[in-house]
């Protein structure tokens, strides 16, 4: 199994559910602040936790630049672990442009690096939340994983090119 002595793991945040917090003034589920700082303190994790604040959006609002500077922090990032919270209307969206990036240059910046996906159906302040869950999951996950582009949500972990989020039953699954 791959626990090489992982150091560091980037952790890049983008928003979405994981980090919406509801607003009792206007009725709404918005962003504030991210709640990783807070979680990475609880945890205690071994590994060492490189925090990359990015971006507090929905996903659904998520631009082409916006995934483009996450492909650059990837491969900017000089960890080979990398967790990135998102949204999951679109996470599968920005996995597999990073998934092809790596599959097109394998000699290239993101090549043997460990790139997972998580996010939450229910935001962490809310009770009954999966955003715990699906982040402990990420962090084991990444660290076992070989070289390549994943989503870990529900209890499961799925190749950026076999995945997709059925929004009936609200959880992930295989395409095929």
């Amino acid at each position: 199994m791959g626990t090489e002595n992982v150091e560091r793991i980037r952790l890049i945040i983008t928003g979405g559910t994981f980090d919406k917090k509801y607003d009792a003034i206007r009725g709404v589920l918005d962003f504030k602040d991210t709640h990783l700082p807070e979680i990475i303190k609880i945890v205690n994790p071994n590994p060492e936790i490189i925090l990359e604040s990015r971006i507090l959006i929905d996903s659904l609002e998520m631009t082409d630049k916006q995934r483009a500077d996450i492909i650059s922090s990837c491969e900017e990032s000089e960890e080979k672990h990398i967790i990135i919270t998102h949204g999951t209307d679109t996470m599968t969206v920005t996995a597999e442009l990073i998934g092809k990036t790596l599959g097109i240059s394998p000699e290239g910046k993101l090549s043997g690096k460990t790139i997972v996906f998580t996010g939450a159906m229910v935001p962490y302040t809310i009770s009954g939340s999966d955003a715990l869950f699906n982040l402990g999951t990420a962090f084991t996950a990444v660290q076992l994983l070989s070289p390549g582009v994943y989503i870990v949500m529900n209890a499961s972990i799925f190749s950026w090119d076999n995945v997709r989020k059925n929004k009936v039953e609200g959880r992930f699954e295989p395409r095929s």
